[in-house]
């Protein structure tokens, strides 16, 4: 996996320009409003042809495009000109750089991500868009995982929704071509009593399944254990993600890791051949380095993980890659590092 750190020089297409900013920005976990701007911008481009653009720029009209504000045209003017635009080119000398120090050899190794979202749940742009960003950072594979129905505040997928989008990822795949798959999943909720929340035929047509409890994060440790370790031992189960539920910094504030016997929870993970997630977002860093250790000496395996709702946070796994690579995990034991047959075979082993 090679990230989208190589600077670009003018010449450069308007729309190329104005994507890279909205990357930049996204893996520099900017303000939405911000990253917005430029997405918009990408988008009110597509709808004219190059004649229109060309004119506008001449005559400087651009702002009347509805999408497109001040700092947004002067980007498309610069790159139209054929320069390499200002803002793009600051923003490649501050913030272009590695995102983590430490990791990179088994961020490098990386073939795909579990986990990640699009604008069908609580993601910020498309599934295409997700697609062309994982591609151009080198990936062979990727899971869609949106969320599944009872997360509402996130928009989760009945089953009619999650019908259509499995549709919609057979039909990106006939697109993309031999280099790169798009596997069929879902962020399913670990229900009260570790039922999954969506139906079992549902599940059945996806080729990655990750769980993750999203609600009643305080209760008490008892039947918390009880509810991930049915979970994980679920055979439709394939990840657990972040399974503390902590938050360590960021706009949604602090929150506590549940409380839960991690050891028969990951001694469950072991039986069932469940990977324990390694989330790579900044305000999770799930689990905490002691349970990763833990689940390490136990015998389980990792996935790590974007958890991204952008297509600039795919890039985040370098946090992941760096904390894994610390506490001395084997990259065999670490599924994202499997190229797409060995992935698809591990995750669907009766098929």
């Amino acid at each position: 996996m090679v990230a989208l750190l190589t600077p670009l020089e003018a010449p450069v297409e308007p729309t190329e320009a104005l994507r890279r900013i909205a990357f930049l920005l996204e893996r520099n976990r900017a303000g939405t409003y911000r990253v917005e701007a430029f997405r918009n911008a990408v988008k009110a481009l597509k709808e004219i042809g190059d004649d229109e653009l060309e004119e506008r720029v001449e005559a400087g009209t651009l702002q009347e495009i509805h999408g497109i504000g001040k700092s947004t045209s002067a980007v498309v003017e610069e790159a139209a000109r054929g320069e390499l635009p200002a803002y793009l080119e600051s923003l490649q000398d501050k913030s272009g750089g590695p995102l983590a120090s430490g990791g990179e050899d088994l961020y490098a190794a990386l073939r795909g991500d579990c986990h990640l979202h699009s604008d069908w749940s609580d993601g910020g742009s498309p599934i295409d868009e997700m697609v062309l960003t994982g591609i151009e950072l080198g990936h062979e594979w990727m899971v869609l995982t949106d969320h599944s129905p009872q997360l509402r505040v996130a928009n989760g997928l009945t089953v009619e929704r999650l019908t259509k989008q499995l549709a919609i990822v057979d039909a990106i795949n006939r697109g993309v071509g031999e280099a790169f798959r798009l596997f069929k999943g879902i962020e399913v909720d670990i229900l009260d009593d570790g039922a999954l929340d969506q139906t079992d035929a549902m599940l059945a047509q996806l080729d990655l399944v990750t769980a993750s409890v999203h609600s009643k994060l305080r209760m008490n440790s008892a039947p918390m254990t009880k509810r991930m370790v049915a979970a994980v031992l679920n055979p439709r189960v394939n990840v657990l993600g972040h399974c503390t539920g902590r938050l360590v910094e960021g706009s949604r504030g602090k929150r506590p890791q549940s409380d839960f016997d991690a050891r028969a929870v990951f001694e469950a993970c072991l039986e069932g051949d469940t990977a324990v997630e390694i989330n790579s977002r900044p305000e999770r860093q799930d689990p905490p380095d002691e349970l990763i250790e833990l689940a390490l000496e136990i015998g389980c395996l990792f996935s790590i993980d974007s958890d991204a709702h952008a297509p600039g946070q795919l890039d985040m796994k370098a946090y992941g890659c760096e904390r894994a690579e610390r506490l001395g995990v084997p990259w065999d034991r670490i599924v994202t590092t499997w190229d797409a047959d060995r992935l698809h075979a591990w995750a669907n082993p009766s098929r």
